[in-house]
């Protein structure tokens, strides 16, 4: 019962909304050209399945600055190099702030993250970090034997393979080494067992959480739907966020039962700017910067 009087009244909002929408109601009136609007859809019907290239043509009408309106989200389209350099270079301030997927809000991932962060001093903290310390030249040099010793691992794993005739899942395995890699540039030890054929769940764990950052979710285009969950994007994804947060969890709280024992890695980084500046991150904020890194490398 509670089910249908909460669909009645979506019904009834949406509604009145493309009410408004056929009227001009509460439109605004400086937005660049674009195609006509459907009532309650928008423009969402000229995506189609290849979007890049739908929106390719659809510029060719309305020039390289256009406006789409994606269910009840209004979109601004750049299309162009000079377009593109305006907004991303000479307006990028402007235009740093980005609609975060429903999805990504999962486990207040998005409140904490660097990658959805809008610019405010938690932003530059986690950028300052990650620059400093894993894309700096200084940074790569200093993990050079890391990566060799990783790589040495990877072909022991398969010349035992050889020897016994047993299969390679290469995906698999390139997968676990770069985990690793990555895993001791932050914790300095290996998440999962490098000379046997594990890190399968972990695996299926990030490519699932890939998979529904990517899938098409109606809460993205119609935000009315975000407490129902309709498709149950979020909830899968905090399932998934879940799973890998613990880990993170366990291992800072490892590290933190370890007193003043130093390990020099990117947690030792983090967790001393959290005790010498703990108004600028806090726990959270590092383990979704540790989660953010395992997507980027996987």
């Amino acid at each position: 019962m509670e089910f249908v009087i909460i669909v009645s009244i979506v019904f009834c909002y949406i509604l009145i909304r493309a009410t408004f929408f056929v009227f001009g109601v509460g439109r605004p009136k400086n937005l660049p050209p674009g195609p006509t609007r459907l009532p309650i859809i928008g423009n969402l019907h000229l995506l189609g399945d290849q979007p890049h290239q739908s929106l390719a043509k659809l510029a060719e009408t309305h020039g390289p600055i256009m406006s789409l309106q994606l269910g009840q989200i209004t979109t601004l389209v750049i299309s162009s190099a000079n377009a593109a350099k305006e907004v991303l270079q000479k307006q990028d301030l402007a235009f740093s702030t980005r609609h975060v997927p429903d999805a990504l809000h999962a486990c207040s991932h998005a409140s904490h993250s660097v990658a959805w962060l809008p610019v405010c001093t938690e932003w530059r903290t986690l950028r300052r970090i990650l620059n400093s310390n894993v894309f700096s030249n200084n940074s790569l040099e200093a993990n050079e034997r890391l990566r060799s010793k990783k790589v040495e691992e990877l072909i022991a794993y398969c010349r035992k393979a050889s020897v016994s005739n047993d299969y390679v899942d290469i995906g698999r395995a390139a997968f676990r080494t770069s985990l690793n890699l990555l895993s001791n540039t932050i914790f300095s030890k290996d998440v999962i067992d490098p000379y046997e054929d594990s890190g399968k769940e972990f695996k299926e764990v990030i490519t699932s959480i890939m998979v529904e950052a990517g899938k098409p979710n109606l809460v993205d285009f119609f935000p009315v739907l975000k407490k129902i969950d309709p498709q149950g994007n979020r909830r899968r994804m905090s399932h998934y966020f879940g799973k890998v947060l613990k880990i993170f969890k366990e291992l800072i709280e490892e590290r933190l039962k370890m007193g003043r024992l130093r390990h020099d890695d990117l947690l030792d980084v983090c967790l001393n700017i959290i005790q010498d500046n703990p108004n600028e991150i806090n726990h959270t904020h590092i383990e979704s910067l540790f989660l953010v890194s395992k997507l980027v490398d996987s």
